[in-house]
């Protein structure tokens, strides 16, 4: 009987291999690949999600993309297990990932998970003691298989029943990618991306936006988290947020992400750029986001400036002064 296994496929070189070593001993495999809004490599037309694609297609094997929604946030609030160097819950997401493979197990008609998972080669969730965790706490215990590092774990359920050859499996360790390389020339791996990228939630500088969206929000939102990518943002009070875009390119991806009762700005007598006000919406705000949206544009410094706001189709035109010095606007940057 011909077995079946699951794999998390990021398109990345690691995962790309371990659906590749299965391939080779005659697992039927189907892919499952998740979409974040932390994702370094997530563009509006590439990305994880497209490499992902790309590489179940070479394969010939079917794919499904699941997005993490608002119980992954959850996740990254309050991580059970702690943060890396920033707030990167690695552990966590690594148990939320396994555990939702879990759930579309029997749907898929699969008999085991694989992942690229290698031993080592990440501080936080590769070490020997986090990967035990990370397995029992998924629920998948005896039936995750890390191919590449197989050999450093007791055989799980496939390689004891006979499904997998253990003996094919490999032994990779530690943070240099070369066994992989050479891996993937064996089996003939090509057009595989660079082993940069990653999370944004590893990166210092991002952390203040995400906390700040935590920390100001009484109901979590996915699509005030995948913004937080683009444009400049500016917390003018305790409920609501003032985005201006930087090129025409963010204008319109701003444009199509304003919710029923928000507002969008533009300065009436010049080029500018578009200003979006989230959140709660009174006169007071407005006219603070109006003078934020002014210093990004060439009105005469001092001069009353007229400002088209539009909320849910509505129209109206508000006069503000271009008073705002960079150092005030500073105060509300996050």
């Amino acid at each position: 009987m011909k077995r079946k296994a699951l794999a998390l496929l990021s398109g990345g070189l690691d995962s790309t291999l371990a659906v590749k070593v299965m391939l080779e001993q005659g697992i039927e495999v189907e892919a499952l690949n998740f979409t974040s809004p932390f994702c370094t490599c997530t563009g509006k037309n590439a990305g994880c999600k497209s490499e992902a694609i790309r590489v179940a297609e070479e394969f010939g094997i079917p794919i499904k993309v699941m997005h993490k929604g608002v119980d992954y946030l959850e996740v990254v609030r309050k991580p059970k297990h702690g943060y890396g160097k920033g707030m990167n819950p690695c552990i966590d997401c690594r148990i939320f990932l396994l555990r939702k493979a879990k759930e579309y197990l029997e749907e898929s008609g699969a008999d085991f998970v694989i992942t690229g998972e290698v031993l080592g080669q990440r501080p936080m969730s590769q070490r020997r003691h986090t990967l035990d965790i990370i397995e029992r706490e998924s629920g998948l215990a005896g039936r995750l298989l890390r191919p590449l590092s197989a050999k450093h774990f007791e055989p799980t359920l496939p390689e004891q029943e006979g499904w997998v050859d253990r003996e094919k499996l490999l032994a990779i360790q530690g943070r240099s990618r070369k066994e992989q390389m050479q891996l993937a020339e064996e089996l003939d791996v090509k057009n595989y991306p660079c082993p940069a990228g990653g999370c944004l939630l590893t990166e210092v500088s991002f952390v203040s936006k995400v906390r700040d969206v935590f920390d100001h929000s009484d109901q979590l939102n996915l699509r005030d988290f995948r913004l937080l990518k683009v444009a400049r943002h500016f917390r003018v009070g305790p409920r609501t947020k003032v985005l201006i875009g930087r090129n025409e390119a963010e204008n319109e991806l701003l444009s199509h992400n304003i919710q029923p009762g928000e507002a969008t700005l533009r300065w009436l007598d010049g080029s500018s750029p578009l200003g979006v006000l989230m959140g709660v919406v009174d006169d007071a705000l407005l006219e603070t986001s109006a003078k934020i949206l002014l210093r990004y544009t060439r009105a005469e410094a001092g001069a009353e400036c007229r400002v088209k706001v539009v909320i849910d189709d509505n129209e109206r035109i508000i006069v503000v002064p271009n008073e705002f010095s960079d150092p005030a606007i500073e105060s509300y940057r996050v």
